[in-house]
């Protein structure tokens, strides 16, 4: 589990090694005016050398991190915690520092071509948002958590097209076409996902979604087909409805008495008007209706 690593402020480090460095100058400049040559290099040697390794160590320590960047902190393979908070820091010296971004990232999978629910093949693309979580697991549940995103995303998408159908033929059942129920479903089998590697699932949304070039003008012949039917049928209903109150009309207003002979042939005659695809091309009766 992540947990918050050793740190400091780092000018306070800076500060100590100033000191540190004064410190090795005024022992210097103590022992120059000193007869003995023996006598001084004994004195500024083991005071110069102690310095400088204490310098060294300070500067392993030193740290600056972005905004939305973090650490893993790791003493000689050890983990020893992270560090999240943007600045200037000292940390443990000797230290492997490894760099994680938890800035929300985009990933768009390819165009995958797999078999709908129906058995059609589809072509289905989409893009995920996602950022790290969890900076240990990131590091050391998977071997590469971005690689990692990638193909559980592609395998996400694979599963959800494989689940259902392109488009539903029956009242009540999800298809692919449903954009939120899709992508709400490809979202919360994302999170299930990528969990153990310490990433967090935002939103997904499917950005492409077609039938397959060997299919794909048949299905438009279907669904043209099915569009003239619902078209048609939206026509007739709104036909019937319009005979059906010119009757209504006529006989209240006591314009004309037709009987049941007269109304078929006027419903006929208005059916074919309302109903047809091209404009109606009126003949005049001169005569009687018989």
């Amino acid at each position: 589990m992540q947990r918050k690593a050793f740190r400091i402020s780092g000018f306070i480090m800076v500060l100590a090694s100033l000191l540190v460095l004064a410190a090795m100058i005024a022992v210097i400049a103590a022992n120059v005016g000193v007869p003995d040559a023996d006598d001084a290099a004994a004195a500024i040697v083991p005071a110069v050398a102690a310095g400088a390794l204490l310098l060294v160590l300070i500067a392993t320590g030193f740290i600056v991190i972005s905004p939305n960047d973090a650490r893993v902190i790791q003493f000689f393979g050890k983990y020893v915690g992270t560090i999240g908070e943007p600045g200037f820091h000292w940390t443990w010296p000797l230290t492997e520092k490894s760099k994680i971004s938890k800035r929300i990232r985009n990933f768009e999978s390819n165009r995958l071509k797999v078999s709908d629910a129906d058995g059609n093949p589809v072509e289905i693309a989409a893009v995920v948002v996602w950022r790290v979580v969890d900076t240990y697991a990131a590091k050391f549940a998977v071997d590469d958590f971005v690689h990692f995103v990638e193909v559980q995303a592609e395998t996400a998408v694979r599963h959800l097209a494989t689940s259902y159908p392109y488009e539903a033929h029956a009242s009540g059942r999800t298809s692919l076409r449903d954009s939120a129920a899709a992508s709400e479903e490809l979202t919360a089998e994302l999170r299930e996902r990528v969990t153990l590697a310490g990433v967090e699932v935002v939103e997904s949304r499917i950005t492409h979604l077609a039938y397959a070039a060997e299919i794909a003008q048949a299905m438009l012949a279907r669904q043209q087909a099915q569009a003239i039917v619902a078209a048609r049928s939206t026509i007739v209903e709104g036909a019937v409805g319009m005979v059906s109150s010119a009757l209504e009309q006529l006989r209240e207003q006591g314009v004309v008495e037709l009987d049941e002979e007269r109304k078929a042939h006027m419903v006929s005659n208005l059916l074919v008007v309302l109903c047809g695809d091209r404009n109606a091309q009126p003949v005049v009766n001169t005569g009687s209706l018989y």
